[in-house]
């Protein structure tokens, strides 16, 4: 069995398939969207933009532009299929009525495995509990809520890892010893015989 991983405060190698326990609560609740109002409005008005910046910020290798695109195909393209669809026939055709139900499931379908992937890897890279619930359920049942509390949470996370800036403190000048000459002419000669020589510390 390969072994990569190591416990952090015995410096132990851990067995490739362990994995954290997932204990850490979320900085906020599912509901306190109004927190983050710049969230709140893209989650609501775009939520494909508001998926792929989240994607980009977990999954570092992939672009938001390719997860905006997928969640705008899949999800947003089969919720818009149904109303389409129903403008186009009406609903009283049957035919009609089955195709807007499968676009509609979907859309749902999609929008919980999808979405709900994501959130599993932010839970996993940061520890954090289900919550409220399972994550495939959290993106069925409250898709919008549940993006705009993954920002935040990447948003609170990155803000936290964030270097402080440092001090610089220069050092003092540099201090060196200086002989004048006229201090060397006006030497006296002490009571040994030997000159005696003045010396003056200057600043640079």
């Amino acid at each position: 069995m390969q072994l990569h991983v190591r416990c952090d405060e015995c410096r132990q190698p851990l067995p490739e398939s362990y994995q954290a326990p997932a204990d850490e609560p979320w900085s906020t609740g599912i509901f306190e969207c109004s927190q983050d109002t710049k969230s709140c409005r893209t989650g609501l008005l775009c939520p494909c933009v508001l998926f792929g910046r989240n994607v980009e910020q977990v999954m570092e290798d992939t672009p938001w532009a390719e997860a905006c695109i997928g969640h705008a195909v899949f999800v947003e393209g089969g919720i818009a299929f149904a109303p389409a669809t129903a403008a186009l026939h009406g609903f009283i055709d049957l035919r009609t009525a089955c195709i807007i139900c499968e676009s509609l499931l979907f859309g749902w379908w999609m929008c919980g495995t999808y979405s709900g992937l994501m959130r599993r890897s932010l839970q996993k890279k940061y520890h954090l509990q289900n919550s409220p619930c399972n994550p495939y359920m959290v993106h069925c049942c409250l898709h919008w809520c549940a993006l705009c509390q993954e920002h935040r949470e990447i948003k609170g996370r990155l803000s936290d890892d964030t270097i402080m800036p440092m001090t610089i403190v220069n050092p003092p000048p540099v201090q060196e010893m200086n002989v004048s000459g006229d201090t060397r002419d006006s030497a006296s000669p002490s009571s040994n015989g030997a000159e005696q020589v003045h010396v003056e510390m200057q600043p640079l």
